[in-house]
């Protein structure tokens, strides 16, 4: 008998009913268990000191590196303490730190009693106040004292962790009051590494990522392999600004939220815009109906001698600034997104969209606001713009090595763009360290020198405290280093 025959008094079914289907057993089974009292770990970690190997050990078996391979943790110095522009090993071998680390240990290693005293007092009050829950005096204070150091027009702070957190903070804003969704940003730029700052990043960083939607990139005025047409300054200026309002119009000024500018791009190398370039940029908004968000995580603080780069384009005013590094000089992680009067009054009837667990920590911002008022005492932006003329022509005569192709400096932030003997790249960014890269590293390293070298670019950044004598020891060991560099390449 068939089948069919058999179940002649099942009662036909009609439906879209869900298939039967077995849930998946766990085949292997992995013990999850973690200790809970303190005698489930490894003692070590209730000593008062760990000893080198310990260090080295412990970092080679957990430790990550983040833009670059982690195998490079098994050659790095450990740092034991750090006294004003310097750095000691364990060795006891004396590193001068010529790049202020990523350019954000601007007040030196050494801090200050008004900087301890004040984390101290906070932490002795109490551990954390979450920002949507009530007001601290820390946030209050650095919030007034903020919107006394921008332009009149810039009033609404919000203080998260990070510059790239700051930066995701100014991208949500500027979406929301706007209804607008387009970021255009720079190809020559970085901005971060989180989800929307990478997406608005356009170095090789955000290669490593898959970019969000809504995220347009725009040719610098300094591109890398070309220039604008023209046959003086002004009239390339003019040719970019065309070329950017092009690029506007096709994309829809309509659908166009900010245009996400760094004052002065730090990682691309320093590239301080040409005069009338940001100008022309504040116009194109002004007619547009674009915001303009100008990131200042790097150079923000006093980097270039004046306390925002913006401040060397007259007249401009951005609607939105992020800033970050130079806040606390890196003692304590802490950013600030600083917004329009418009835009803070849109936000007083209108959440931001944007949220962090840590935004605003009471502790953090009472470091950060204990470290503007030394800078504000010392009068540290005024001994950069003295300085700055003398760090200028040292940086002048490391460009008579022949690697050097040409250099860039504003404050105390130079650059150096490392050449062949064909006056071509040595290599892009993200390609392996070459011979002549590592040769460089291993120079450097022997004179005791913290440096970034990104091939092509070089770059010189060190604590804004330093003194014309610390300079002068800087830069013979940054020559020392360039010899090496000058014979590898065959010079």
């Amino acid at each position: 008998m068939s089948a069919l025959a058999r179940s002649a008094a099942r009662v036909p079914s009609y439906g879209c009913r869900a298939w039967k289907r077995s849930v998946p057993a766990l085949v292997k089974p992995t013990p999850n268990g973690a200790p809970t009292t303190a005698s489930g770990v490894d003692p070590i970690h209730f000593s008062a000191s760990w000893s080198e190997e310990q260090i080295r050990n412990a970092s080679e078996g957990h430790a990550l590196l983040t833009w670059s391979p982690s195998k490079a943790v098994e050659s790095m110095p450990v740092m034991v303490r750090g006294d004003g522009i310097y750095l000691y090993d364990t060795t006891g071998k004396e590193w001068m730190d010529w790049t202020s680390q990523a350019v954000c240990t601007n007040v030196g290693q050494t801090v200050s009693p008004r900087v301890k005293e004040a984390i101290n007092a906070q932490m002795d009050k109490y551990s954390f106040v979450y920002g949507g829950l009530a007001l601290t005096e820390p946030r209050a204070r650095l919030s007034k004292l903020m919107s006394e150091l921008m332009p009149t027009g810039l009033s609404g702070f919000v203080f998260p962790s990070s510059g790239s957190e700051a930066n995701e903070a100014a991208i949500a804003m500027a979406r929301r009051f706007t209804g607008k969704t387009k970021i255009l940003t720079w190809y020559r730029s970085y901005h971060g590494g989180t989800s929307a700052s990478s997406s608005a990043t356009g170095d090789y960083r955000r290669l490593m990522a898959v970019e969000a939607p809504g995220f347009v990139k725009v040719w610098n005025p300094q591109p890398q392999f070309w220039e604008f047409g023209g046959s003086s300054e002004e009239e390339r200026t003019a040719s970019s600004l065309l070329m950017l309002e092009e690029q506007i119009l096709n994309e829809g000024p309509h659908d166009i939220a900010s245009l996400m500018f760094e004052s002065v791009p730090g990682s691309a190398g320093v590239m301080k815009l040409p005069p009338g370039y940001m100008q022309g940029v504040r116009a194109l908004c002004d007619k547009y109906e674009i915001l303009l968000h100008m990131d200042e995580v790097m150079v923000g603080f006093g980097r270039t001698g004046k306390m925002w780069g913006f401040q060397h384009y007259e007249g401009v005013v951005p609607d939105i600034v992020t800033a970050a590094k130079g806040l606390t000089g890196s003692i304590m992680p802490l950013s600030m997104t600083a917004v329009s009067d418009d835009m803070k009054a849109f936000f007083h009837d209108n959440a931001l969209g944007w949220g962090s667990t840590f935004q605003a920590h009471p502790t953090a911002l009472a470091c950060g606001y204990a470290n503007m008022l030394d800078m504000l005492e010392q009068d540290t932006i005024g001994h950069v713009e003295r300085l700055a003329p003398v760090f200028e022509q040292h940086v002048k005569e490391l460009a008579r090595h022949p690697c050097v192709k040409q250099y860039r400096s504003t404050g105390l932030f130079g650059c150096l763009d490392v050449q062949t003997v064909g006056g071509e790249q040595p290599q892009f960014t993200h390609q392996p360290k070459t011979s002549a890269s590592l040769a460089y590293a291993k120079a450097a390293a022997d004179q005791g020198l913290l440096t970034f070298f990104r091939p092509p670019v070089i770059h010189i950044a060190p604590p804004l405290i330093i003194t014309e004598g610390e300079l002068e020891k800087g830069f013979a060991k940054q020559h020392a280093a360039l010899d090496a560099l000058d014979e590898a390449l065959g010079f």
